[in-house]
């Protein structure tokens, strides 16, 4: 990033005047551009648009309805669009049926603007927006743990207000066709947080499953076996954990983005756990900084460059995470897991706040590393507890392999709100 942009960004993080003055004049720029681009281009009713975490990605319930779709007879005449930020990445993919478009480009917008069906699972840009004609959508990317959009009470963003956060959502509640759900809780809150309400969108949910978790009930030992190969672990006979941290809200840098400072001491879990397990070390999509693990060679492995997050939760024996969605897709294999929140109280009282209650949590709460330490040991006596079964009762009762399929039949035969 230019040190005009990096100065341009603490600005307007820093000066709430500049920062919406800045922003209009940049929305009315690209709002406009965008218009001019898709003026006179004729939508495609066979093709479909796909993004995941900002192109970031090829993962995500994106990814897993592109598959249904493109390995289903039914849609051997459609055209699919996948955008990503570096698509000399996924060459793989390109083919008669699938064509490769870089994130922010001319023909990224010019695509948008020309396929019948938007996939994507985060809140596209505020000047970009859908036409009648065309069905947006949401996938999201998790059940919530932490309050989201319009439920947020305060915010710690480092990058706008509570009110600008609570704004961008009402934008994006405009602009959706369908929000896809895997459970009666994650609809209600996903409502709540985008205030559907407000818009008469209520009825807007595919309530059918997470897409994205069909693989954790289809995958094969062959996938294991590939999974471990690329990591470089197919040859380690040991305990695998997960760790899985989320962002926090206020660890914000300009010119670098969303950053992590772990608090775990791993000298300390390698002096003790390093005869029986490994760490995969997940970071959060955010997150921008990189981890220097030379030191733990052996031990640890940063599998943050992995796109699909499954193929790290079907490889692993144990998932420790802190506030991060992950645990409730990783719920559905019925692995152990455990809760690591050293900052519980401030985040808590001073970030996000949670939708729910922490002691439903399907896993120990450890708050010290000794706590921590602890509990790993202690896996070995892991059963599958009617709390935990509960808690997937509540959380995954619909996912089963075939989230995809139904919801797909929901996009193609449902109602299309008309926004715009």
């Amino acid at each position: 990033m230019s040190k005009i942009k990096i100065a341009l960004t603490n600005l307007a993080k820093n000066n709430l005047f500049f920062r919406k003055i800045f922003r209009g004049i940049l929305y009315a720029y690209k709002n406009m551009r965008y218009k001019i681009r898709r003026c006179g281009k004729k939508i495609d009713d066979k093709m479909v648009f796909f993004s995941s975490f900002n192109g970031k990605y090829y993962t995500d319930s994106p990814k897993a309805i592109y598959l249904y779709m493109k390995n289903n007879p039914e849609f051997k005449d459609y055209k699919f669009v996948w955008a990503f930020r570096e698509p000399e990445n996924y060459k793989e993919l390109e083919d008669e049926h699938t064509i490769l478009v870089k994130q922010n480009t001319k023909k990224y917008e010019e695509y948008l603007a020309k396929s019948k069906y938007w996939i994507i699972n985060h809140r596209i840009y505020d000047y970009i927006y859908p036409k009648k004609e065309q069905v947006y959508v949401q996938c999201w990317h998790g059940t919530p743990l932490k309050r989201l959009g319009c439920d947020l009470q305060k915010t710690e963003n480092a990058l706008n207000t509570l009110k600008e956060v609570k704004k961008k959502w009402h934008i994006e509640a405009k602009k959706v066709n369908f929000v896809i759900s895997p459970s009666k809780f994650t609809t209600e809150k996903l409502s709540s947080a985008l205030d559907l309400k407000s818009v008469n969108k209520e009825d807007c949910m595919i309530e059918q499953g997470y897409p994205r978790n069909d693989f954790l009930y289809n995958y094969t030992e062959d996938d294991v076996k590939r999974i471990k190969e690329k990591i470089g672990i197919d040859k380690i006979n040991k305990k695998i954990i997960l760790y899985a941290p989320t962002f926090r809200d206020n660890q914000h840098q300009a010119g670098v983005g969303y950053t992590y400072k772990t608090e775990v001491d791993f000298d300390k879990l390698q002096k003790e756990l390093q005869d029986e397990y490994i760490i995969l070390f997940r970071a959060h999509y955010f997150v921008s900084n990189s981890f220097d693990f030379e030191k733990y060679k052996g031990f640890i492995y940063n599998v943050s460059d992995i796109d699909d997050v499954n193929e790290t939760y079907i490889v692993s024996d144990i998932l420790i995470t802190d506030y991060s969605s992950v645990f409730f897709d990783y719920a559905n294999l019925k692995r152990p897991m455990l809760f690591y929140m050293y900052d519980f109280e401030e985040y808590k009282d001073e970030m996000r706040g949670f939708y729910i209650d922490i002691n439903e949590l399907a896993g120990e709460i450890t708050k010290t590393e000794d706590e921590l330490i602890k509990a790993i040991k202690n896996i070995k006596n892991f059963e599958y507890t009617e709390k935990y079964k509960k808690f997937n009762e509540k959380f995954n009762y619909l996912d089963d392999g075939q989230a995809a399929k139904r919801t797909v039949e929901k996009i193609m035969g449902g109602k299309v709100w008309k926004e715009f």
